[in-house]
């Protein structure tokens, strides 16, 4: 690149301060698929012969093949994996290598590789996020019947089928999924052919190019093609909402899995020691899928600040992308996986679960629902209950054992129905609107989600 043009060599500090290939050497599989659909449309322009074109073809071909099996050598004097294939394959077949960058730009080909990467890596980031949506699935259809208290504030709040709350991460993970889909429809762009900015003089079939990569379109203005980051911005910002989740589902499992609340146990395949301390079962799973969440919060945040105040079109600083792009992936990808298989040999501890879900405590708007059912204002029932609840609480006499006299006092409307307002099983019963924790709808949508991950 710098023949001709420049007469001293470049600073060893500048090569090593702008070398990539030390990180992007893993798009090489999508350069070279870029390169043979670029060389191919070459050829159907005429700028190519038939021989040439089979021997680059030929040549990339078993540059990847090296490069796969691990016995090919880059060099940081050429900065990035386009230009150190590009180099091997004119030292392998001469000129016809020297032609293959006609009509294009390291600024489009590195766009177009990365979105050949990412919408790769974005189909596995898709079945990740399946194969731990069944294992949630798993674990809440061989628990359906369990009940846990459910939690506001990280008080006990009202009773709930277990299944329900991990349902509720599989939900979670449905949007996550679709986010990711999203992310890929809106970056199934081609931008091969937008040139260094403004395309070339030298027209090739863009939309042949693209068919042959697997792009549903080609980009419609050549400086937005080569500055665009829009498609690693949302699969950063999907991977760091996807972390999130898992985050708070690995808080879940942390505090499950404590003595104090006991509903859970990992296995001990999933589970770390102490140094120091013999009887320690750690659930270090769950503790790094938690810290890791803030390097992807960080990596979109990086990417963000790189972008913010570039002027059109392409600036070196986008080279900056990758790292984040190739982190996020890598530590996503990893959290999916580990978090399935901990989830997958995760045990309950019914006992534990149902001695807490059967709190009496937690009946306490049921009550309040019945005197509504009599026709009494929800704040005046509200009230009613509360002052029960203060007695108990006072007292230290469970609420569903407190005096039939002070029943009487505070909330005689109830005096008849007490004894039978205390069942949790009845509770979810009556909760079968849309979305309700009822028995019912746990089982409509467990079948629900079976369905669809099979």
């Amino acid at each position: 690149m710098r023949h001709g043009r420049f007469q001293e060599s470049m600073s060893n500090l500048l090569r090593d301060y702008g070398e990539s290939i030390s990180f992007d050497w893993r798009l090489y599989r999508h350069d070279i698929l870029g390169s043979i659909a670029h060389a191919r449309a070459l050829r159907s322009a005429g700028y190519l012969t038939e021989d040439e074109f089979a021997s680059i073809e030929s040549g990339l071909k078993k540059i990847g093949e090296e490069i796969s099996a691990g016995e090919f050598s880059f060099s940081v004097d050429l900065e990035d994996i386009h230009m150190n294939i590009e180099r091997e394959l004119t030292t392998r077949i001469g000129d016809a290598g020297a032609k293959l960058h006609t009509a294009r730009s390291r600024n489009d080909q590195v766009s177009t590789d990365l979105r050949l990467y990412l919408k790769d890596e974005i189909a596995t980031l898709q079945k990740g996020v399946r194969v731990l949506q069944g294992a949630l699935v798993g674990l809440a259809s061989a628990n359906e019947l369990v009940l846990i208290p459910g939690y506001t504030h990280l008080q006990r709040a009202q009773p709930v089928p277990l299944a329900h709350h991990l349902l509720a991460y599989v939900e979670m993970l449905d949007r996550d999924h679709g986010r990711l889909h999203d992310t890929a429809f809106r970056m199934d762009e081609l931008p091969l052919g937008s040139g260094a900015l403004a395309a070339s003089t030298l027209l090739l079939d863009r939309e042949e190019i693209a068919k042959e990569l697997g792009f549903s379109r080609v980009t419609q203005n050549s400086l937005d093609g080569v500055s665009d980051r829009d498609f690693a911005l949302e699969l950063l910002s999907a991977l760091a909402i996807l972390g999130m989740h898992l985050s708070r589902l690995s808080e879940d499992i942390v505090l499950w899995t404590t003595i104090e609340f006991g509903f859970a146990k990992l296995s001990d395949r999933h589970s770390t020691g102490s140094s120091l301390m013999p009887q320690k079962k750690n659930p270090d799973i769950a503790e790094l899928t938690r810290g890791k969440t803030g390097r992807l919060y960080g990596n979109l945040f990086s990417l963000l600040t790189v972008l913010k105040g570039l002027p059109m079109s392409y600036n070196r600083d986008l080279q900056e992308d990758k790292e984040a792009i190739f982190d996020s992936v890598d530590t996503a990808k990893m959290a999916l996986a580990v978090t399935a298989e901990m989830m997958t040999a995760l045990i309950i501890n019914q006992d534990n679960a149902t001695s807490a879900a059967s709190d009496p405590s937690l009946l306490a708007t049921d009550l309040a629902d019945e005197l509504v059912r009599k026709k009494m204002p929800f704040r005046k029932a509200h009230d009613l209950v509360g002052q029960l609840a203060a007695e108990s609480a006072k007292t230290g006499i469970p609420l569903d054992m407190l005096p039939m006299e002070l029943i009487i006092k505070i909330c005689p409307e109830l005096m008849e129905e007490w004894g039978g307002l205390f069942d949790p099983i009845r509770s979810l019963k009556a909760r079968s609107a849309t979305g309700g924790p009822s028995p019912a709808n746990v089982s409509m949508r467990l079948a629900y989600w079976k369905s669809i991950l099979t």
